[in-house]
């Protein structure tokens, strides 16, 4: 496979968040593939496959959660790194871990949090997935964290754009190892980001029409998932229409894939960048859908906005999870020792770092885990019903 120019290098990366000094080699790996290895196998990223992704405490074992959703993410960005002779491993590192700072519930679950802290600095996923790798997960003897190098850092900071005003979180991370954060990120990050568009505009259709809270005649309606199940009609005349609906999931992310490589590459030589420095000068971002296809996923996303993601029992359902995420701050901002000897010991003294403490315990919990630490506090009868089945 030919190498872009553009491509990140992990021989030239800008080093890791701490300094290994006597490292153990464990296998003929580079820096990227041992970043992505990290992640792959923390306790973190393992949550992820108890931890909404669009259905919050979803009543059935097919729906997608964030781990099946980063997997497929990873499966998208690689794919198309690969197609650009972009570096395979850090666009995999990127999209496995892009999700990690999610706390229970989804976005539900982030609006509570956020609300709970917001006299502390607030909460934001993005922030936290930087904080849960730098400083959170600690498998190692000698440091906190998973000490990824700075490439993957960077890619999780700004694969959605430069960052302005950055959280608390990320802004604690960037001061120790700055990250460049008004500058565009590397292809592979832009490429990760836009895998995430991919994954989720499909995918979400796919769980929605399994739901029964997609409604399939306005589905048509979109001229975008309309052609192309016209398109796969006319391939398979008379087959049955669930497998129909499955081929247009798998037709559409083809077409988007197809056309975030070929616009990717226009871009490219529009700008004329030949190398990742001259990416993240570049001014705009390189890894993008076509303008007419941008239209078309931007109407696609005001549809599963309005039809599945604000479906009144998706609506009912993530009340109930706010409730029990800001009821639990409540209880362990009132009695810290709730959260258990490991993390009651460790409770740092003085505002925020208290409550920054308490988020981070809630932040990193499942789904299910937070349901039974409500349950233990305030009685299993107290459980909303929209979650007493998770």
């Amino acid at each position: 496979m030919t190498v872009a120019a553009c491509a990140s290098d992990p021989a030239a990366t800008r080093g890791r968040y701490l300094g290994e000094p006597g490292r153990v080699v464990r296998g003929p790996r580079d820096d990227f593939q041992r970043d992505r290895d990290r992640i792959i196998h923390s306790i973190a990223f393992r949550r992820l496959r108890h931890k909404t992704q669009v259905f919050v405490a979803p009543d059935g074992d097919h729906y997608r959660v964030r781990l099946t959703h980063s997997i497929e993410v990873s499966q998208i960005g690689r794919g198309i790194a690969r197609a650009l002779g972009l570096n395979e491993d850090l666009t995999e590192a990127l999209c496995l871990a892009h999700d990690i700072g999610h706390p229970p519930f989804g976005h539900a679950g982030e609006d509570a949090l956020k609300a709970a802290m917001q006299a502390h600095g607030g909460f934001d996923h993005n922030g936290h997935t930087l904080r849960t790798l730098a400083r959170l997960e600690c498998p190692y003897p000698r440091f906190d964290g998973l000490n990824l190098t700075w490439e993957t850092l960077e890619g999780l900071a700004k694969h959605n754009g430069p960052v302005r005003r950055p959280g608390w979180a990320l802004a604690d991370i960037d001061a120790e190892f700055p990250l460049e954060l008004t500058s565009h990120a590397s292809l592979e990050a832009q490429i990760a980001a836009v895998a995430d568009d991919i994954a989720y505009d499909n995918h979400d259709i796919d769980d929605g029409l399994r739901a029964g809270l997609l409604d399939l005649d306005q589905l048509m309606a979109q001229p975008f998932v309309a052609a192309n199940y016209a398109a796969v009609e006319r391939r398979f005349p008379g087959a049955p229409r669930d497998r129909l609906l499955r081929e247009l999931v798998r037709d559409q992310i083809g077409v988007m894939v197809n056309d975030v490589i070929a616009t990717t590459r226009a871009n490219i030589a529009e700008a004329g960048v030949a190398s990742v420095a001259e990416v993240r000068a570049a001014g705009r971002t390189l890894g993008t859908f076509s303008p007419d296809l941008a239209a078309e996923e931007r109407d696609l996303k005001r549809f599963m906005y309005a039809s599945l993601y604000h479906h009144s029992s998706q609506v009912a359902a993530a009340d109930a999870a706010k409730q029990v995420v800001g009821r639990l701050f409540a209880a362990y901002v009132d009695d810290p020792q709730r959260m258990g000897e490991d993390w009651a010991g460790r409770l740092p003294a003085g505002e925020p770092a208290t409550i920054r403490h308490i988020g981070d315990y809630i932040a990193g919990m499942t789904d299910r885990f937070a349901i039974d630490r409500y349950a233990e506090i305030y009685g299993r009868d107290a459980v909303p019903p929209e979650l007493a089945h998770a």
